[in-house]
């Protein structure tokens, strides 16, 4: 048969993760000739063979990509034929359109571990291994297309030996930008407080008690033996960290499954190429001082070792760390040694530090499992950062920016959302320099200005002054309100089109009416939606001080429930309510006109924990909703009344029976672990059975489900259980975070429809 020539365009992740190689094996080994190179606009390849072969190419790629590829788009066209001689790998070019897909940081794989570890390596314990199938990519590149110079390790010219094995096509290590060895490339110091080098083993010192400071792969860590109770307690004691958990790194599988409950789910996120921190069910015979390490809960966060530097941390006495990201109090991640040597002096007493710059900060990210072990992101991050989330909508470029707590960006581009890393509450000045730097590096690195911002309501959030900034500049504004956001994040990253029903639960969103929104039904789409039900209103006095003291919430709700009794029952479960407090409360609770509502799900949690004496005071976000559940035992299949009432052409949700019902149960001395639990279950149907009655009302089946409430694992599994019962169609995450962490994505799909 004459021999044909093609062009193949293809687009995606397929920079960084072995893809020239592969395309150059597959070639030869079908006899193709013509050429493959990397371009800031994708990947290109010229084939010369016969149809049918090339159509063989093309079908394999397709179906067989490397393991870290992720091929977006394939494109094939007929060319002239040139006649080529053989197949070969030009060199990286740029294009004036920036297309392709940088990829996130990937944990070492077990080739390079077994290099690692084997004596006669040449890169035995050295903490910089790396191939084309793994280690980093995000956190050190500066812009595409993702060549060395155009990295952090740009400053490590490559020896001899490295250098063969990036220009073989044959050998993993081909076009590997990182690649490097103890000759060559970076190198790891050990310093003391003072910043005085030490000739010293991390496992000895860890195994004596010291806390150590390890530079890693997107940011500093402390790192701690975990079975120490003393040197846990040191450390939770110098980082000023009273009650927020830490997470552990364990050396293996094996030593996971010592402390832990690892399901099939659980072992394939933890040993997968992003390797997040895994939220697990701590076993009962667990080995570790728990109260230390998570106080008030029964779930651990765990990974293991991601880089070579962390398996160089473990030895055969020594398998558990705690391993916490080196921040101090809600500040960013520590990325720079002379900034750890100066924040960290008082709480690291000795430092592993290394000498390749961390361009991009990026902590660490947290997965949880859900009952039926899918995952559910709290925090999206290192692995998972920059993936791009399809999206049902190809407009201008966008950009939106999140809300203040747990903020996220996102940038569209071609029917792609690139959400950014988590930056944290940006009401810390530091995180907020780094979210604007990270907004100028995105749109570097994805070749795009966006020509719409879209923003929360909240006026105060320091994501919408900083767009109001650039409105006066002359950009074009979108603001959304913050519920909203939140139904059309599960919408696009389920690929939804039309309307659906909304159920959104969280903390606190600034309402269209000027309420505190925060448990809403919704029914909307893309372009528009309508508030259709709440949570019965309560008011919230002294706004953020309450939320510190859910006691204060707790009161407020007897007070409602109960009128004038509240007085009376009150001081017996709410021992932290001074009788100043008290009354203080009950004139603000009685002011009308002037005190600020709420809707507020995560307050209504928070009421609850701190009625049952699970968690009075808030000393972290989220501590006392967190603990309830961690609390709650769901036994008889027992719960509480509620009622479900017309207002004004809404549907409201009134919990307030339950609290008569509880407080029964006090009384009667029911355990406060079956009361949640009853609690739980009373949610569920209350949700349910709002969610029925709008079906009837609207002809809509289709349900998402969001909002930071919905981490809660008891909550989700019985209201999906319910809503099943009752034939709706349900949607909820699985990419993003159901907090706030997702919500720029729906503000950015929003906008796209918008700019379309």
């Amino acid at each position: 048969m004459p021999a044909v020539a093609h062009r193949i365009t293809i687009k995606g992740i397929v920079q960084g993760v072995g893809f020239r190689p592969h395309v150059y094996r597959l070639a030869m080994e079908l006899g193709l000739a013509g050429w493959v190179l990397n371009s800031s606009a994708g990947v290109f390849i010229e084939l010369e063979g016969e149809q049918g072969i090339i159509e063989e190419f093309v079908a394999r790629l397709s179906q067989e990509p490397p393991p870290l590829a992720l091929i977006r788009s394939l494109e094939t066209e007929a060319i002239p034929f040139q006649g080529f001689k053989e197949f070969t790998i030009r060199e990286s070019e740029s294009q004036d359109q920036t297309l392709v897909m940088i990829s996130p940081d990937i944990a070492i794989c077990e080739d390079c571990k077994r290099e690692v570890r084997d004596t006669g390596d040449r890169r035995y314990e050295y903490p910089f291994t790396n191939c084309t199938n793994c280690g980093p990519r995000f956190t050190i590149i500066k812009d595409v297309p993702y060549d060395r110079a155009k990295t952090t390790m740009a400053p490590f010219p490559m020896c001899p030996d490295c250098q063969e094995e990036y220009e073989n096509p044959l050998h993993r290590r081909f076009h590997a930008q990182p690649n490097a060895c103890p000759v060559c490339g970076p190198t790891v110091t050990m310093l003391a407080q003072d910043g005085s080098r030490v000739q010293a083993n991390a496992p000895a010192l860890l195994k004596q008690g010291a806390i150590l400071a390890v530079k890693g792969l997107g940011g500093f860590h402390l790192a701690v033996d975990a079975k120490n109770p003393k040197a846990v307690r040191e450390l939770r004691q110098r980082k000023r960290r009273d009650v927020k958990p830490f997470a552990v790194m364990v050396r293996d599988l094996e030593a996971a499954a010592r402390y832990c409950e690892v399901s099939a789910g659980a072992q394939g996120l933890l040993t997968s190429p992003q390797a997040p921190i895994v939220v697990l069910p701590e076993r009962p015979d667990s080995e570790l001082p728990s109260a230390s390490i998570h106080p008030g809960l029964n779930t651990l966060g765990v990974m293991l070792p991601y880089t070579p530097l962390h398996y160089l941390l473990f030895d055969q006495d020594l398998d558990v760390l705690i391993m916490t990201s080196a921040n101090i109090s809600d500040e960013p991640l520590i990325t720079g040694n002379d900034e750890a040597l100066q924040k960290l002096g008082g709480i690291a007493d000795y430092f592993l530090m290394h000498n390749r710059e961390i361009y991009n900060p990026c902590d660490d990210s947290v997965v949880g499992l859900t009952a039926w072990d899918a995952p559910h992101f709290f925090r999206r991050a290192r692995g998972y950062v920059p993936r791009s989330i399809k999206i049902p909508r190809d407009a201008e470029p966008v950009l939106a920016v999140g809300g203040e707590m747990k903020n996220t960006f996102c940038i569209t581009r071609q029917g792609d959302a690139y959400l950014s890393q988590h930056w944290g509450d940006l009401n810390h000045y530091l995180n907020y320099v780094n979210f604007q730097n990270g907004i100028e590096r995105f749109k570097k690195m994805l070749g795009v200005e966006p020509g719409v911002i879209a923003h929360d309501l909240h006026p105060d959030y320091q994501s919408t002054r900083w767009a109001k900034e650039q409105g006066e500049a002359g950009m074009k504004l979108i603001p959304v309100q913050h519920h909203y956001a939140h139904l059309t994040s599960v919408m696009a990253e389920n690929q939804l089109e039309g309307e659906v029903l909304g159920l959104i639960c969280d903390g606190t969103g600034w309402g269209l009416d000027g309420a505190v929104w925060g448990c809403e039904l919704l029914r909307g789409d893309y372009r528009q939606f309508e508030r259709l039900g709440h949570l019965k209103y309560l008011p919230l006095p002294g706004g953020d001080l309450t939320v510190k003291r859910p006691y204060r919430m707790a009161y407020t709700y007897l007070q409602q429930a109960f009128g004038p009794a509240a007085g009376s029952v009150g001081p017996r479960y709410l021992p932290r309510l001074g009788e100043i407090e008290r009354q203080y409360l009950e004139y603000q609770n009685s002011k009308t006109g002037n005190t600020l509502l709420t809707s507020s799900c995560g307050r209504l949690f928070d009421a609850v924990s701190a009625l049952l004496g699970v968690c009075p005071v808030n000393r972290s976000e989220g501590q006392a909703a967190i603990e309830l559940e961690a609390a709650a035992r769901v036994l008889d299949g027992q719960s509480y009344s509620y009622t479900l009432e017309e207002e004004q052409n809404l549907l409201i949700m009134n919990p307030l029976p339950a609290w008569q019902e509880m407080v029964r149960d006090l009384d009667r001395q029911l355990e406060s672990s079956v009361i949640a639990g009853r609690f739980h279950l009373t949610m569920a149907e209350l949700f349910c059975a709002a969610l029925k009655q709008l079906r009837e009302k609207s002809g809509i089946n289709r349900v998402v489900l969001s909002g930071g409430v919905f981490h809660n694992q008891i909550l989700l599994l019985e209201l999906l259980k319910r809503l099943k019962l009752n034939k709706f169609e349900i949607y909820y995450h699985s990419m993003v975070p159901p907090g706030d962490g997702g919500i720029s994505l729906g503000q950015a799909v929003i906008a796209s429809e918008v700019f379309a």
